[in-house]
């Protein structure tokens, strides 16, 4: 008898927590700044992080800072190129539409305006794949994590005339 009754304050511990996943669709005031983004799959960018970029036959380092930003809103990631000067920065904000279900990835670097994009995603186990149009077509960015490892894979992929998708870089991240 006394387990049965111990057991309801648990259950009822467990019903009052957050939710920290993306939610879901019934959530109609979802969206907006009273729903904190709370991700624990997304978290796991948050800190810094050492790039590996193998890119086009050739390979560069960069720098990552990941940080939540606009009322944890958005997950910032700051890419730097470790040259001097950099030959490379990008700055992009992942968040997440609680209305489409989908994240989105703003993403904006040293081409300029002309280039910037924003792409969307969805979840597939520990990969989220971002889709960027661009006026020569789309651009694919599928971010992975290897929780064995504890770091990142960023496999970018345009597509070809024939409608293949082709390499165009992958970036290892490793925590510094």
């Amino acid at each position: 008898m006394r387990s049965r009754f111990m057991a309801a304050p648990i259950l009822a511990s467990v019903l009052l927590l957050p939710s920290y996943g993306p939610p879901h669709a019934a959530d109609a005031e979802a969206d907006g700044p009273q729903q904190i983004f709370k991700d624990p799959f997304i978290e796991n960018l948050v800190g810094r992080w050492q790039i590996t970029r193998a890119i086009r036959g050739t390979e560069v380092q960069n720098t990552l800072q990941a940080e939540w930003v606009l009322h944890h809103q958005f997950l910032e990631l700051h890419m730097k190129d470790t040259a001097r000067p950099p030959a490379y920065e990008a700055l992009v904000l992942i968040g997440y539409s609680y209305e489409e279900q989908r994240y989105v990835a703003h993403w904006c670097d040293t081409y300029g305006g002309k280039f910037s994009a924003i792409g969307h995603g969805t979840r597939s186990g520990d990969s989220i794949e971002f889709e960027f149009h661009y006026p020569d077509g789309p651009f694919y960015n599928t971010f992975t994590w290897n929780a064995a490892t504890r770091g990142w894979e960023f496999r970018m992929e345009n597509v070809d005339k024939d409608g293949h998708r082709v390499l165009f870089a992958i970036d290892t991240l490793r925590r510094r």
